[in-house]
């Protein structure tokens, strides 16, 4: 070779260092051609996309939308549209457990402490899922605070059975006041011992943040978090029906006093008795409506179809004169936090229930990350994936104590963004922030959250029963995807989910079991602890699965070379596997399986006819 043809340098070229002023004229222009450009504003995507229906006579077309990967640089305006969607997609979940722990069934608090409720509920779930989709390193540590994902956080609907489940208790131990004739009245009192509870429970999910989600996964595999998960569902889908006829406070009862024989009570607009026609039409309405626009919609419309579900209710609603103004004109311009506080206690009876309620959080967030990662393209095994996993865990478990601070009871992860992320192809974290923008915004204008306060209950129960289904039906798929099912595992389902059925179609079934009636207030909040947990089917359910599924071993006809229930055609187990009657079997190499155990014994088939587990 010629001098002239080589390289002039070994050694590769030394990049000069960029100084604070390179560094401030950068920004600037990104800055610039961010927002002051057309291509910065609207680039070159096909908005018609998100808007297009999906009518029968209309042409398809086969061009897929551009992917907007993690930190891809996206239009400002498509930012703005996405994450005005993905808050709307999460809308319904935030302001459903406030409202429902509000009313009649929970603290029956005044409209003023409902609007800030919702309104506090707003905020918190945009600040926090900031955390989350931020994603810091712990100095000097190996661990995170968050996941880098688009995993927004509203409040865990598992806490919705066991406060309820609590303030029936507060109120008949005397701990929350009922009137002389036996209304209930407001107890913000029994409001702060959830807090506060909930606030110390709280640091079991920090602690198990730190295990390896491998182990966690042993700990909580799919046969027992599928259960649990499906009765949280069941449990609320009573509530949510209740709404739907005209309401789940005392105007349901079977005998309600005079100023309750109408729902929502004597006074209100167009009052009506519990389970009227009209009733039961519009939460018809707003059902039929969600149907309707996952049918029909276009992709924007598909993922916010629950909440145009709603406006379509609370159009007609406003239209027949169901609404009532008066906590609307009443309510301030503008709330935050801390407008009002509750004196924060911890309830002992409440522990236990709260302890199971974190590790079902856990759990779901584990899932929720997962999924995360598998509709952003990202991978979802390996270091940086068990990293997202931790930082996502440890950030739930703080953003409960957080939320618990701020008035608010437990958040989670949620996973219905992650069909936005789907059918929108963005999981852009641009459109994260402006989501959590959009939030915040309309937490504080308090007059939204009054409006959202004042529709009819028969409105709202139209779309919590279709919302709780859903919580039901995603327990059903961790069961179908996660559990073999072989002999085995139908007798550890069974015999799990006949404890935790029972004990949600009877959730009175222990409350004469426990007989003391002494003075030793530490014995009887112990009592009433076993009683309230007992009480809670998820509970119930998620301890026994766990236990039944460490002690009963897999059986010789439930391991089987040539068909094992719950694995694609051509995977076979190894003889190893056999032996350990205990063993599980499981998707691919580094997951867990309905036992828990780890996947090293499956292989393919060797005559290269089959596939591999992952492959298929």
């Amino acid at each position: 070779m010629d001098e002239d043809q080589g390289p002039s340098h070994i050694a590769p070229h030394a990049i000069p260092k960029r100084t604070i002023g390179d560094r401030v004229t950068g920004f600037t222009r990104t800055l610039t051609h961010t927002f002051c450009t057309k291509d910065g504003w609207l680039g070159d995507y096909d908005y018609g996309f998100l808007f297009r229906p999906n009518l029968p006579f209309m042409r398809k077309t086969n061009r897929p939308a551009v992917f907007f990967g993690l930190n891809d640089k996206m239009p400002v305006l498509l930012a703005l549209i996405l994450g005005f969607q993905h808050s709307l997609a999460m809308l319904a979940g935030i302001i459903t457990p406030p409202i429902i722990l509000a009313r009649g069934a929970g603290a029956n608090f005044t409209a003023e402490h409902s609007q800030y409720l919702v309104s506090s509920a707003l905020i918190v779930s945009g600040l926090l899922s900031m955390i989350q989709i931020a994603r810091f390193r712990i100095l000097k540590t190996p661990y995170y605070l968050g996941t880098g994902l688009i995993s927004v956080v509203g409040i865990s609907f598992s806490i919705i059975p066991v406060a309820i489940g609590g303030f029936n208790q507060m109120y008949a131990n005397g701990m929350c006041p009922v009137a002389e004739d036996g209304t209930r009245l407001p107890c913000p009192d029994g409001y702060g011992a959830i807090l506060g509870t909930a606030a110390v429970c709280a640091l079991l999910e920090v602690l198990l943040s730190f295990l390896p989600p491998k182990y966690m996964l042993r700990m909580f595999p799919p046969i027992v978090t599928g259960p649990t998960v499906m009765l949280i569902g069941i449990s609320l889908i009573k509530s949510g029906f209740q709404n739907w006829a005209g309401g789940a406070g005392s105007c349901a009862d079977a005998n309600p006093s005079p100023e309750y024989m109408v729902c929502p009570n004597v006074g209100a607009p167009h009052a009506l008795p519990w389970g009227s026609a009209e009733y039961l039409g519009l939460g018809f309405l707003v059902f039929v409506t969600i149907i309707l626009c996952e049918r029909f919609g276009s992709p924007i419309m598909k993922s916010t179809s629950v909440i145009l579900g709603l406006l379509v209710g609370c159009i007609v609603a406003a239209a027949c004169g169901y609404f009532d103004r008066t906590s609307i004109d009443a309510a301030p311009v503008a709330s935050f936090m801390w407008v009002h506080t509750f004196k924060l206690t911890v309830y002992g009876p409440l522990v236990l229930p709260l302890l199971a309620v974190y590790l079902v959080c856990a759990c779901e967030a584990v899932g929720d990350i997962t999924a995360t990662c598998d509709v952003s393209r990202l991978e979802v095994e390996g270091e940086v994936y068990e990293s997202r996993v931790q930082g996502g865990v440890l950030a739930d478990g703080i953003n409960g104590i957080l939320a618990a601070l701020c008035t608010i009871t437990p958040m989670t992860t949620f996973a219905q963004n992650n069909g936005v992320i789907a059918l929108t192809r963005c999981a852009n974290r641009t459109a994260g922030f402006c989501c959590c923008f959009f939030l915040i915004i309309m937490g504080i204008f308090s007059k939204f959250a009054a409006s959202l306060v004042a529709i009819p209950a028969s409105v709202i129960g139209g779309m919590t029963t279709f919302l709780f289904t859903s919580v039901a039906v995603s327990g059903i798929a961790i069961i179908t995807r996660g559990v073999p099912f072989n002999r085995r595992n139908r007798f550890v389902l069974t015999a799990g989910l006949a404890l935790g059925y029972g004990a949600t179609l009877v959730p009175t079934y222990f409350a004469t079991f426990f007989t003391y009636s002494g003075n030793n207030k530490s014995l009887q909040g112990f009592l009433d602890a076993i009683e309230l947990i007992m009480e809670t089917g998820f509970a119930v359910t998620a301890l026994f699965t766990m236990f039944l599924n460490l002690i009963i071993p897999f059986e010789y006809e439930d391991i089987d070379d040539q068909s094992v229930e719950g694995l694609p055609t051509g995977v076979v187990l190894s003889h190893s596997t056999k032996e350990g009657a205990a063993a599980g079997m499981v998707a691919e190499k580094g997951s867990f399986s309905a036992s828990g155990v780890g996947s090293d014994d499956i292989r393919p088939v060797e005559s290269g006819q089959g596939k591999t587990v992952k492959e298929a």
